[in-house]
């Protein structure tokens, strides 16, 4: 079978890792697989992806990895070929009014491809549950839910970080947005460090550091005079990101909107014990593998951490668990599911 995946951009990061990690299951499966896309990131130039007006019409499948308004969702609707939206998520208005107009508009437009695109495609797959139902409130009646694919082998393991020497480090990992409400971990930081542990730091890893919300975070930092106990670190390499999660003593997140979080999953295979606000699809992520809290208001959040820094019993529990559960999400259990979920559009 050809199953050919079309991207609006071909770039590092969860919806670019998955693209690639899909079609390589998909020809070690035994089918053929290319990927179409308008533009290629520099950082992505060896994966092998071709432009959208190269591709001549042979799939046997079509899948769109649907993520933003884009000029590819157009070159993909009205075509003959079975065609199945593999929808990673769209983040909601009104985290992105006032802050990033442009992306306003790629997710009103990608909300409107959203419904084209439904009353074409045979088959939804959505990465979370969570995501599924904007599928359904699509129209599509088809639809399934795989993971994000994820190659766990790349990430090089780390130690248990509780009892490490230094200061306590809180790590959120994530693209400095306002749906990832990093403005919620620095209020709980300096609760924490106010009522627990005056020399914590927290280490805030991601890109976005050039836009209007992380300016606002760092004048936010400085009047509450945290500039040296928050650092941002902008985009890091892989090696960095493991090194950030080898010295941290745990994982806050009290994002608003997640459609399904991969850092989650990064953290538990680390064995950093996770702290997380139970908002979109975290719980359906996290699992049993973390304290989940029905509020994040700061002091709640402090107390939560100072709680799991504190007791060896729950600690060690999240811990465990993670550790049990970062595998499910492995490329070698969510593949096999990807390549039957897609191939069945064929049929």
């Amino acid at each position: 079978m050809i199953v050919h995946q079309f991207v609006p951009n071909l770039e590092p990061g969860a919806v670019g890792t998955h693209t690639v990690l899909a079609r390589d299951q998909l020809r070690a499966a035994g089918h053929a697989s290319d990927i179409f896309t308008a533009e290629v990131h520099a950082d992505s130039k060896n994966v092998g992806a071709r432009l959208v007006r190269e591709y001549r019409g042979d799939a046997d499948v079509i899948v769109y990895q649907m993520a933003i308004g884009s000029v590819v969702a157009d070159a993909v609707l009205g075509r003959p070929e079975p065609l199945v939206v593999n929808h990673h998520n769209l983040t909601p208005l009104r985290y992105i009014t006032g802050w990033q107009p442009v992306a306003a508009h790629g997710v009103v437009w990608g909300r409107a491809q959203l419904r084209e695109l439904a009353s074409q495609a045979r088959l939804g797959v959505a990465d979370s549950s969570y995501n599924e139902q904007d599928l359904i409130d699509a129209g599509l009646t088809r639809t399934s839910v795989v993971p994000p694919l994820l190659d766990l082998g790349t990430l090089e393991a780390a130690p248990a970080s509780a009892g490490r020497p230094g200061p306590t480090t809180w790590l959120f990992v994530g693209r400095l947005a306002p749906n990832k409400a990093q403005h919620d971990v620095i209020k709980a930081l300096a609760a924490y460090r106010r009522f627990h542990d005056a020399s914590a730091r927290l280490v805030l890893v991601g890109g976005g550091t050039d836009e209007p919300y992380a300016a606002t975070l760092r004048k936010f930092v400085k009047s509450l005079d945290l500039d040296d106990a928050v650092t941002f670190t902008g985009g890091v390499s892989d090696d960095e990101r493991t090194a950030y999660y080898a010295r941290a003593d745990v994982f806050v997140v009290t994002s608003e909107h997640e459609g399904f979080c991969v850092p989650l999953v990064e953290a538990m295979f680390h064995r950093v014990p996770i702290v997380a606000f139970s908002a979109a699809a975290v719980p359906e992520t996290l699992g049993d593998a973390g304290l989940l809290l029905e509020t994040k208001e700061p002091c709640t959040v402090a107390a939560a951490v100072h709680r799991m820094l504190t007791d060896d019993a729950v600690r060690s529990h999240v811990v465990t668990a993670g550790a049990a559960r970062a595998p499910r999400f492995d490329v070698t259990y969510t593949g096999p599911a990807f390549v039957a979920a897609v191939t069945s559009a064929a049929r």
